[in-house]
């Protein structure tokens, strides 16, 4: 969506983060993991603030 609205870059910031989160092991039950949807967006937060 961010690129659809010509953001590519924070697009890209964005993938990093998600790929970071998941990789850390940090997911939801829906996807295998055991995190809370609140926890998920803390990591996904703290990705993007690095």
């Amino acid at each position: 969506m961010l690129e659809h609205f010509g953001l590519p870059h924070q697009a890209a910031r964005l993938s990093r983060a998600i790929e970071a989160t998941t990789a850390a092991g940090i997911l939801t039950r829906d996807v295998g993991g055991t995190a809370a949807t609140e926890d998920v967006t803390k990591a996904l937060f703290d990705a993007l603030t690095i």
